[in-house]
């Protein structure tokens, strides 16, 4: 069994330049666990705009803190803040601008696994 107290406060790895960033944002990521085409872990993320595809897998996020807006492919657009869950689907694709530093929860599901 994996147990984490308090996912608001845990402290996560220094930052780092998140590659789909097109704002220069830092992001940390600590991994709680994986097991073949699953993972589940904590994300933080700091304000800007970056761009997301799921692609091979659903990933399901519970926001802890800090508010962000998604932008689907399609136009639908989402607001994320405390509280919220989201599940994006293997092919969403679109893009992120978070407003506060944003923390949340994570599962990812390979949709193909081997």
């Amino acid at each position: 069994m994996t147990h984490l107290t308090d996912a608001v406060t845990v402290t996560l790895p220094p930052a780092v330049p998140k590659p789909t960033s097109l704002t220069r944002q830092r992001e940390s990521t600590l991994e709680l666990w994986r097991d073949g085409g699953a993972e589940a872990g904590v994300w933080e993320c700091e304000p800007g705009t970056f761009t997301a595809v799921r692609d091979g897998f659903h990933e399901i996020c519970q926001i802890l803190t800090g508010r962000a807006t998604l932008t689907a492919e399609d136009g639908e657009v989402t607001e994320l803040g405390p509280g919220s869950t989201v599940v994006l689907r293997d092919g969403w694709k679109g893009t992120w601008v978070v407003h506060e530093t944003m923390r949340k929860t994570y599962i990812t599901i390979d949709t193909n696994p081997t």
